[in-house]
């Protein structure tokens, strides 16, 4: 695990030096405080800031092949390197590390640029070929390791966060207005997309090969989900595929040569990896609000499992940490979330290197309530448009939205904005904060003659490429491709990074997606029910009560913390004068949207959140000219 970060020169353009890629790499010193490596030839600058987990001693990077004609520099792990180096080493390449990242070159050799095919695990790779003159960027099946670009005429520059490709001084930091307007709609920006007009992302299970001499940067796809139709099968026969499966993927995924644990909420999905795991060490975060605090059935799953198992309790002096946590988050995301992530991650740190987490359950089996509200929604629509336009719906607006963390009237008020926004997003529609009415007094009149596109021309691209996919699954899709990518695994990524923590994510093992895409919709969501089969899957080994209950999630109470130790910030943040001054917003929409909060008459946690996360993203990285460090905090000698 580690930062990766480069520089390719083409023909007449200034060429990297190693000063420069030092200050590329000093960005990324969180990601790997054991060791830096540094390389540069042929125009070509290859970084990296090492996370020792496996080979300790020998896994140094960039990993050459054996005439030093290809080399990488990688971020994340093979875990079925072991396989790989067998079959590699049968057809005459020689390795000369114990390490997982001399697969890469070898596989390379042995497949070329199709070699992302034969790997098992999370990453994203540099690979440069000297011989042919060659540059490869690649990232992993499901985007689980970040890896973002910017190419002009003259250079292509990358990087494991986008503050490595700004520290080259090389990149112009100019807004993308259409990629605000989808992040203050989504809360995060969706596919290639930055805030930066100048940087883009390398999407999940693609790969970019340029030719140096003749540049030109196309990426393509080399994997997405097969489809290869439901698979018939009795309810008790599915759940043992799924079971070994997902015991096949955690085991594959305890390789390390350094301590590892897991995360713990108590829930489905991170309780039945602690189960598949064995005896292990385990982590939890709550809250003193009893609504958002889940740390009882964490205890209880412990205990049951005989787990060595660790927890905190979240203190609302965490608005001290919102300044830190926003380095972090050079590519923004609205999801309140990150302060439990990190809290989380940070409390692991103290005890181990590596942790597990459940993350992909919810999408690979159907376990949002967006998936069961869809639903609802069509049979909603058969009562009779006047009940729904003039009786129930004005009811519901008129309701004052609870302080607790869900109940029947945040539910009914969240199912009814929903049904605000246009059908065909289906179950994308609860995802939606920035409804076309709302954008329309949002954004100053300048801003809007600039975005020229709908915010959801995204959802509507991944329902065209899963059309041949059931119904569920073609959900299901979505959010693999968007909301898990886009938002959760960045999350995930970012805060766990920021101490120096791998997190890694067994339910995406490319077995287990394609696995999980096989298996019939009623066994995934069925009325009112979710995640089905993996709760039957769960029951064999948990406490029943524990995973027959309501699903919670891993929120905050945020809505109810702008009113009290984050309305300082909020009003700085969005302080009318500042935004007036901006040209972006309509500073009288935001005041209003403020005042309605405050009151307690609407909940606009999402899009307040959002507002601030972008102004602070603004000031740090957009206005700012200057070089962005780690916090002292964080920093570490190599």
């Amino acid at each position: 695990m580690c930062g990766i970060t480069g520089v390719a020169a083409f023909p007449g353009a200034p060429l990297p030096t190693r000063e420069q890629l030092q200050r590329m790499c000093a960005t990324l010193i969180h990601r790997g405080p054991d060791a830096e490596g540094l390389d540069i030839r042929q125009g070509v600058a290859l970084g990296m800031r090492r996370l020792s987990i496996i080979d300790l001693a020998g896994g140094s990077q960039p990993i050459f092949n054996e005439d030093r004609t290809v080399r990488t520099v990688f971020n994340g792990e093979i875990y079925n390197f072991r396989e790989l180096r067998r079959e590699l080493e049968g057809r005459g390449h020689c390795f000369k590390t114990r390490s997982d990242t001399e697969v890469i070159v070898h596989s390379y050799e042995e497949y070329g640029a199709d070699f992302p095919r034969v790997l098992n695990g999370m990453f994203a790779i540099a690979l440069h070929d000297e011989r042919k003159q060659t540059l490869c960027l690649v990232r992993d099946h499901l985007g689980i390791k970040p890896l973002y670009f910017a190419f002009n005429r003259q250079h292509l520059i990358w990087g494991s966060e986008i503050k490595a490709i700004l520290a080259s001084g090389w990149v112009e930091r100019t807004l993308d207005l259409q990629a605000l307007g989808e992040f203050l709609t989504w809360e995060y920006v969706p596919g290639r997309a930055t805030l930066l007009k100048t940087v883009r992302k390398l999407e999940p299970g693609s790969l970019v090969e340029i030719n140096l001499r003749a540049p030109r940067c196309e990426p393509r796809f080399y994997w997405d989900i097969p489809w290869t139709g439901e698979k018939r099968m009795k309810a008790g026969a599915w759940a043992d595929r799924v079971e070994q499966q997902l015991r096949v993927s955690v085991q594959r995924q305890m390789i390390s040569d350094v301590p590892l644990g897991a995360f713990l909420s108590g829930g489905v999905d991170s309780s039945l990896v602690a189960a598949c795991m064995g005896r292990s060490q385990t982590f939890s975060i709550g809250f003193d609000d009893p609504s958002y605090n889940e740390l009882g059935w964490a205890r209880k799953v412990a205990d049951h499992l005989g787990l060595d198992h660790r927890e905190e309790i979240i203190q609302p002096q965490v608005v001290d940490l919102f300044d830190q946590l926003m380095f972090f988050l050079d590519d923004p995301i609205g999801d309140f979330s990150i302060f439990s992530t990190y809290l989380v991650s940070r409390l692991a740190r103290k005890q181990v290197t590596v942790a597990l987490s459940g993350d992909g359950g919810d999408e690979l089996f159907g376990g949002y309530e967006t998936y069961v509200a869809d639903q609802l929604a069509r049979q909603y629509r058969k009562l009779p448009s006047l009940i729904r336009g003039k009786v129930l719906e004005p009811f519901i607006r008129t309701l004052k939205p609870r302080s607790a963390k869900k109940g029947l009237v945040n539910l009914a008020k969240r199912f009814v904005e929903g049904l605000d926004h246009p059908d065909s997003l289906g179950h994308a529609r609860w995802r939606f904060f920035l409804g076309e009415e709302l954008r329309k007094e949002f954004f100053t009149e300048e801003v809007r003659a600039q975005i020229d596109g709908p915010a959801d021309a995204h959802i509507a691209d991944l329902f065209r490429r899963a059309q041949a996919h059931t119904p569920l699954n073609r959900s299901l899709y979505v959010d693999l491709k968007s909301y898990l990518s886009d938002n959760i695994l960045v999350k995930v990524d970012r805060m766990s990074m920021a101490v120096s923590l791998e997190a890694r994510v067994p339910y995406l093992d490319p077995e287990m997606v394609e696995l999980a895409f096989q298996i019939p919709d009623e066994l995934k969501v069925k009325s009112r029910e979710t995640k089905i089969l993996l709760k039957k899957v769960a029951a064999r080994h948990l406490p029943r009560e524990c995973v027959y209950r309501p699903k919670e999630g891993f929120s905050i109470p945020i809505k109810n913390w702008l009113n009290t130790q984050f309305r300082p910030l909020l009003e700085e943040l969005l302080d009318p004068g500042v935004i007036k001054a901006e040209g972006i917003f309509q500073p009288e929409t935001i005041q209003s949207l403020k005042e309605e909060h405050q009151s307690g008459r609407a909940n606009h946690s999402h899009i307040l959140w959002s507002l601030m996360v972008f102004e602070s993203w603004r000031r740090k990285w957009l206005s700012g000219g200057e070089i962005m460090l780690p916090p002292a905090s964080v920093r570490k000698e190599s």
